[in-house]
Parts: C-alpha cells; sequence; structure tokens
C-alpha cells in the first residue's frame, strides 16, 4: 500500500474534481481510494506514506504515437523541411540498418525518456518490424522498462524485410498482449492511403478483418488531405469505422470526412509539434476540426529525430496554436472566438490519450479502480512556486525536472527525481554504440 497524503490532487475525473489538499491511496496496482483526508482510511494502516505537501498528484500523460525506435538519432534532422525529406533519410535510408538489438535500445531509450518525462503510457508506433525478431526486441524493450506500453505493430516502408506482416501478428498477440501483469498490449499499425509506401500497408477491408479475427484495435498514420479524406469516406461505406479505430494527424481532412469520423466515434491522434513544424499537409493541428465534429483527441509526440520528446512541449504548443487561430479568425469582426483552457490540454494528454489507445477503463485519471498510473510533481520549485492554479501549473508551468515521483500500476518507476534501476553511464554508452553503428552502416552503402 501507498498513501500520497498533504498535496494538490488533479484527478482529471469530472464526478471527483480536484482537492486542494487531498489523499490517493494506492493498493498494488490500483487506486483504492481518492479523498481529503486518508489517513484514517481502514487500508491506509501500514501503508508506505509518501509526503507530497507543496506538489501536484495527477495522472501520469499518455502518448498516442510515437516511433520508439528511432530514439538513438533523435534530433538528427531538426530543420527537416518537409515529411520527404523526413520519408526519404529516415524511412528509406536509415531504417533498413537496424538490427532487432537496434531496435531494442531505441525503443527502451524513448520509453525510459517517455517515464522520465511523466509519460506512464505510450503507443509505441513500430514500422519497422522487418523480421519477427524486430519486433519482439522492441516488445521486450517495453516490457523491460515498466512502462504501459502498446506495440502498434506494421511492417517497414522501404527495404529488405521477411513479410511476415500482418500474419505474424498471431504470434505477437498470443506471446505478448497482455504479458508484464497486463501493461504491454497491442495493435495493428497501418497507413492511410498507399501513396507513401504501397498498398501493403495501406489501411481497408484485409487488414480489417485480420484486426477484428484478432480483437485488435488499429492505429493509422500519415492520414493527410484529400487521399486520405476519400479513403475514410471508403472505409465508412464499408463499415470500417468504429471507436476501435485511431487516425493519427488528421491535418487537411474534408469536412465530409470529419463527419463521417464523429458519426462513427472513431478516435484521433495529434501530433502537434510534428503537424507544425515539418509541415505536415495544412501545417494546422486539427484541434478545432476534431472539437467540431464531438471529438476529444490524445495527444502524441511523433518522431524524435526531428521534435521534442515530452507531453509539456505537446500541451503548450497545442494550446498557444488553437488560441492563436480562434483570436485571428475573429479579428476585427464581433465574433467571440472559442479558446481552448488549460484544462483541456490536460485532458487531451491523459484521460482522451487513454482513451485513444484503447485503455479509457485502465488509466487516464485517478479513480478508485482504475490502475495507479500516476505523478508526483514538485510545485515548489523556482519554475512552478508559488501554487496558484494546479492545471495551470501542469501545463504552462512544468517540465520534467519537476516530476519528483512516476509510478505505473502501483510500481514507483522514478523517484526523488531519479529513473529507479537505470544505469544511465550504461545506458549511454549502448546507445551511443547504436548508433554510431547504424551510421557506419548507412554510410558503407
Amino acid at each position: 500500500m501507498l498513501l500520497f497524503t498533504g498535496g494538490t490532487v488533479v484527478t482529471m475525473d469530472p464526478r471527483i474534481g480536484d482537492l486542494k489538499r487531498g489523499d490517493v491511496l494506492v493498493r498494488g496496482d490500483r487506486i483504492a481510494a481518492v479523498g481529503p483526508d486518508l489517513r484514517s482510511h481502514p487500508e491506509a494502516a501500514g501503508a508506505t506514506v509518501i509526503n507530497t505537501a507543496g506538489r501536484i498528484v495527477s495522472p501520469g500523460f499518455v502518448d498516442t504515437h510515437r516511433h520508439a525506435w528511432q530514439a538513438q538519432l533523435r534530433r538528427s534532422i531538426p530543420d527537416v523541411t518537409d515529411l520527404g525529406e523526413y520519408v526519404m533519410s529516415t524511412l528509406a535510408r536509415v531504417a533498413p540498418a537496424y538490427t532487432p538489438h537496434d531496435m531494442y535500445v531505441g525503443t527502451r531509450l524513448a520509453a525510459l525518456t517517455a517515464l522520465d518525462a511523466g509519460i506512464t503510457t505510450m503507443l509505441d508506433f513500430s514500422h519497422n518490424s522487418r523480421t519477427a525478431a524486430h519486433s519482439d526486441a522492441a516488445i521486450q524493450a517495453l516490457v523491460d522498462t515498466g512502462i504501459r506500453g502498446v506495440h502498434a505493430s506494421m511492417g517497414p516502408h522501404f527495404g529488405d524485410w521477411d513479410r511476415q506482416w500482418p500474419g505474424d501478428l498471431e504470434r505477437l498477440r498470443g506471446a505478448y498482449h497482455g504479458v508484464n501483469e497486463g501493461l504491454v498490449t497491442l495493435r495493428l499499425a497501418a497507413l492511410a492511403t498507399d501513396e507513401i509506401a504501397g498498398p501493403a500497408l495501406a489501411y481497408g477491408p484485409e487488414l480489417a478483418a485480420v484486426a477484428r479475427d484478432l480483437g485488435l484495435g488499429v492505429s493509422i498514420d500519415a492520414v493527410f488531405g484529400a487521399p486520405s479524406s476519400a479513403a475514410i469516406l471508403r472505409w465508412a461505406a464499408d463499415g470500417l469505422l468504429d471507436p476501435g479505430l485511431t487516425l493519427i494527424h488528421a491535418t487537411g481532412l474534408t469536412p465530409d470526412a470529419w463527419r463521417a469520423m464523429g458519426d462513427d466515434g472513431v478516435t484521433v491522434s495529434l501530433a502537434p509539434t510534428s503537424d507544425a513544424q515539418i509541415g505536415l499537409e495544412t501545417a494546422v493541428p486539427a484541434i478545432e476540426e476534431a472539437l467540431a465534429a464531438g471529438i476529444r483527441p490524445g495527444l502524441s509526440i511523433d518522431v524524435e529525430v526531428a521534435l521534442a520528446s515530452d507531453m509539456f512541449t505537446q500541451m503548450r504548443a497545442l494550446h498557444a496554436i488553437q488560441r492563436m487561430r480562434a483570436v485571428n479568425a475573429a479579428y476585427g469582426t464581433d465574433v467571440v472566438p472559442y479558446r481552448i483552457t488549460t484544462r483541456d490540454v490536460l485532458d487531451f494528454a491523459t484521460l482522451q490519450g487513454a482513451r485513444t489507445n484503447g485503455l479509457g477503463d485502465v488509466t487516464g485519471s485517478l479513480t478508485p479502480g482504475k490502475q495507479a498510473d500516476l505523478l508526483v510533481v514538485r510545485a515548489d520549485d523556482i519554475n512552478t512556486m508559488p501554487l496558484n492554479d494546479a492545471v495551470g501549473t501542469l501545463v504552462l508551468g512544468a517540465d520534467p525536472r519537476n516530476i519528483e515521483t512516476v509510478v505505473v500500476a502501483g510500481r514507483i518507476r522514478k523517484a526523488d527525481g531519479r529513473l529507479v534501476d537505470v544505469d544511465l553511464d550504461e545506458l549511454r554508452r549502448e546507445v551511443t554504440a547504436s548508433r554510431d553503428a547504424i551510421l557506419k552502416a548507412v554510410a558503407s552503402e
């Protein structure tokens, strides 16, 4: 038992609300109770007490889409000009050089970085599965870090590979779905259209049947513009749109496509910095379009080769971009702009992210009965003091250095501001060696 006591509690559960001074009681891997003072709770006797005075206790963040295998090449193309440059440099040139060990190293680094930054759940859109061993290595990395990991499996865009996907999904599901005491789950990953990598990776009736037969959710990347809009309408006509389907990016879609998405209850993963910085289709994160369709999206990191690694950046970028768009559109008129709030973006980064990953009943809020995935964030540091508004502090003031404790399924993964049981010197050596080997292999081609 763990008792987090004396801090400000942001539950993200609208039925419970926020507690200016509150406690969270954890039994095993689950939240047992949330309340103003649980020190006299019958189950609190004998619990390990963690004093959270001067701190904020909140749900862990949920990343709905990250290509984790690329982490040892993070920020290698920081000024990438467009999607084509990323595709050709990273997916066509670098990805074929990855060994299963490189997959493990990159995915482990990404997962540990996520944990350090308060992301307790990460969907790894693993699209470099050249062999069954590549997939196994990526999933093992999720297991070894202790993150709540969603392995979304897809075949590579370019280069030689065993063509074992999607057939290998049945083996992966049997071997890994629900392993590590339920922390690891699987999804099928695909692209929206055949423009980038051909028809084998494009979602349609065949891949939908694979996912249905295996009982897996589906995450679809590169959902952009008119071609993806046409694909969405075809999927709607074929009965392939449903709440188990996540559409990633969703920039530049037509109103008809958004109506179909809203009508059929699909989920959406926005990548605010990816859309804006790389310039994907319109380059504008589709937050207003999603909300107008009745869809509250999750948020994602996307590619660390060009982007930031943490959820604070995503929340702030989306908050600023949407409010800029709203005020700009109303400028010079009598229209009162609708502006999203800091609570909206924290909801996207927690509860809605969990729902987008198919885990809405499992995590995303500090709700009794849910898994104990939570953060303790110092609110008396130089950049967070004094605490006036807890949600505003989480979204606009805090960053990874303020995260004191990270808990996943009741297990402490970061304590006193440091990851638990991680040898950073050894990690540094392994990551550097993997990067150097990859770059050497690429240079020799």
